[in-house]
């Protein structure tokens, strides 16, 4: 009888020290987290979820995609994530604050998706690119007042024509100088640094390109193991006018004549959650791997 009682509160003393140091403590130092703000309640962090958002994050959880993607930034000392820009910082309690529950994932047969939204491209770059990108050739100034009929002064006194080694047309006696060519005629397609300018394929990241990740992995990654989530799309006749949110794709797959394929609204609220993901924001209690920018000439070091 003294070894049961003995086995009895060893069994009983096991289980209380598990409890308190497992749920206990941890309850006690990240249960009452609240919003990070500044000094002014101002710039909370994080901020509860739009609608489609949350709504996004159920289809997300619905279709399995925590199965193969994980959103937890492991530290420098714990794993090679913010070294493969995964994150500028490892993931916090806080950053799970409106999650329930907090998808943290533990396979990654995909990236980690913890910052996916920060990796897309702002409004600026999703702008079109300037029409001329020939930086040799110079606009022509307007004529000076008074100065009738003469030819403008430019600034570089070479033409395209001379830039490319054949000599300029000399103009014939008592006509009108030659048109100034124009530099969007013969400037090259070449790319922009925040995407292609000409092919017509979306920036990395942005909506654009989550559904036609979504619709077609391999379209967008030859080596995705990802499924395509077709079944959150729809082919329908085009009635008048196409759709502005129709998807843009190759002539292979693309849909037949007279036909679009368009996104539901739950792939709507997918792209919504998956743009929304963003933990990139400063910590207090985390100490981020943002590299400092220098200090500018002339200031005083604080």
């Amino acid at each position: 009888m003294k070894g049961l009682t003995a086995l009895f509160l060893g069994i009983l003393g096991t289980f209380a020290f598990s409890w308190v140091g497992l749920t206990m403590i941890p309850n006690a130092q990240i249960g009452n987290l609240e919003p990070q703000m500044d000094e002014d309640g101002n710039d909370p962090y994080p901020a509860p979820k739009s609608g489609m958002a949350d709504r996004g994050r159920q289809v997300y959880v619905g279709n399995g995609c925590i199965y193969c993607h994980s959103q937890q930034v492991r530290p420098s000392y714990g794993g090679s994530d913010i070294d493969r820009k995964w994150g500028e910082r490892r993931s916090a309690p806080r950053d799970y604050l409106f999650e329930r529950p907090a998808l943290l994932g533990k396979m990654r047969m995909g990236p980690d998706l913890s910052n996916i939204g920060k990796r897309a491209p702002v409004d600026d770059e999703n702008a079109p690119p300037p029409a001329s990108t020939d930086s040799t050739a110079a606009a022509p100034a307007p004529p000076a007042p008074g100065a009738g009929t003469a030819p403008p002064a430019t600034a570089n006194p070479e033409t395209p024509a001379t830039a490319s080694g054949a000599a300029p047309p000399s103009p014939a006696a008592g006509s009108a100088s030659p048109a100034p060519v124009v530099a969007a005629q013969t400037a090259p397609a070449v790319a922009t640094p925040s995407g292609p300018a000409i092919s017509g394929e979306p920036l990395q990241y942005s909506a654009e390109w989550h559904h036609r990740h979504l619709y077609d992995p391999r379209s967008m990654t030859l080596d995705s193991t990802m499924p395509a989530y077709r079944f959150l799309y729809e082919k329908r006749k085009i009635g008048g006018q196409a759709s502005t949110d129709a998807l843009k794709l190759d002539d292979h797959k693309a849909p037949p004549e007279g036909y679009e394929i368009v996104p539901t609204y739950d792939a709507k609220c997918l792209v919504a959650y998956l743009m929304s993901l963003d933990q990139s924001h400063a910590l207090n209690e985390v100490k981020s791997n943002t590299p400092v920018s220098p200090q500018a000439p002339g200031t005083a070091v604080k």
